[in-house]
C-alpha cells in the first residue's frame, strides 16, 4: 500500500495524465481528484498517461479536499512557499521514510498537490499533518505538477527497504484518527466556538480556525482521543447552559 495522490483542482487534463504516468512508474495507483474541470477525462489525459490509462480511468473524483482525505490517517501537503503555519516540514525523502513506517502499521496516508498556477490554498494545507517542500535551487525552484508527483513517488519507491525511523506507537496501539473523524470534531468545536462568540471577529476567523486545526493536527490524535475531545466540548457546553439557566433563575 502506497500513498494516495490527491490532485486538488487540477487545471489541465494532460497534467492529470502525466501525473498518473509518474505514479505508475513508482507502483502507485490511488489517484484522487478534487474539483477537476468537467472535461478532465479527455483524450489528452489518456494520451499524456502514455500507458498508465488504468490509473487515470480508476481515479476517484471528490467535490472537496476534506472528502478526498476522509479515510486517511496521515496527510502531507506539498508547497513551495512559507504558509506561516506551525507544521512539521519534510523533504520528499524524509516524508517517504515516515510513510514507510506508518504503512508498516497499516495506516492509510496520502499527499496533496495543488493547482498548477497557484498551489494549495491555506485551507487545504491546514487539513494536512505535515508539509513537503522540495529542496531546489532557491533562484529557480519551479516544478510542474507531474515533476512534483514524480519526486514524491520516486522517494516512496526507493525507500522500500530503508532503515526506518523510530516508531512512536507501541505494537497494537490505535493509529491516528481518520481525517473524517477529525473533520467531524472540527465542525463540532467550531460550531460551539461560534455559538459562544470566540470566533466573533469575522476578518480574523479564517486564520483562527486554521490555527486551531493545525494545533490538533500536530497531535496525531487517535479515534478514542477525538471521542474524548467531543465529550469535553459537550460537557463544557452543557455546563455553560446550566450556569446560564441558574443565573436566569437568580434574576
Amino acid at each position: 500500500m502506497g500513498p494516495a495522490i490527491i490532485l486538488v483542482r487540477p487545471q489541465l487534463s494532460e497534467n492529470i495524465g502525466t501525473a498518473a504516468r509518474a505514479m505508475l512508474n513508482n507502483g502507485l495507483t490511488d489517484l484522487r481528484l478534487v474539483g477537476p474541470k468537467p472535461d478532465w477525462l479527455s483524450e489528452r489525459a489518456i494520451a499524456a498517461a502514455s500507458g498508465a490509462d488504468r490509473v487515470v480511468l480508476g481515479a476517484k473524483v471528490f467535490d472537496t479536499t476534506a472528502e478526498a482525505i476522509a479515510d486517511l490517517n496521515r496527510v502531507w501537503a506539498t508547497t513551495a512557499r512559507n504558509r506561516f503555519m506551525v507544521k512539521t516540514v519534510d523533504t520528499p525523502k524524509t516524508a517517504a521514510l515516515a510513510m514507510r513506517t506508518i504503512a508498516a502499521d497499516g495506516q492509510k496516508f496520502g499527499v496533496m498537490f495543488g493547482p498548477e498556477r497557484t498551489g494549495l490554498e491555506n485551507d487545504d494545507v491546514s487539513l494536512a499533518d505535515t508539509v513537503v517542500t522540495v529542496p531546489l535551487n532557491p533562484d529557480y525552484s519551479s516544478l510542474n505538477l507531474a515533476q512534483c508527483v514524480l519526486l514524491v513517488a520516486y522517494e516512496w519507491y526507493q525507500a522500500a527497504e530503508p532503515t526506518l525511523p523510530e516508531r512512536h506507537m507501541t505494537k497494537g496501539a490505535e493509529p491516528p484518527a481518520s481525517k473524517e473523524k477529525l473533520q467531524h470534531f472540527f465542525d463540532h468545536l467550531e460550531r460551539e466556538l461560534d455559538e459562544c462568540g470566540f470566533l466573533r471577529i469575522a476578518d480574523k476567523r479564517p486564520v483562527m480556525v486554521r490555527n486551531i486545526r493545525n494545533l490538533f493536527q500536530r497531535a496525531h490524535l487517535t479515534g478514542q482521543e477525538v471521542q474524548t475531545l467531543h465529550g469535553i466540548v459537550h460537557e463544557l457546553v452543557t455546563y455553560r447552559h446550566r450556569k446560564g439557566k441558574q443565573h436566569s433563575g437568580e434574576d
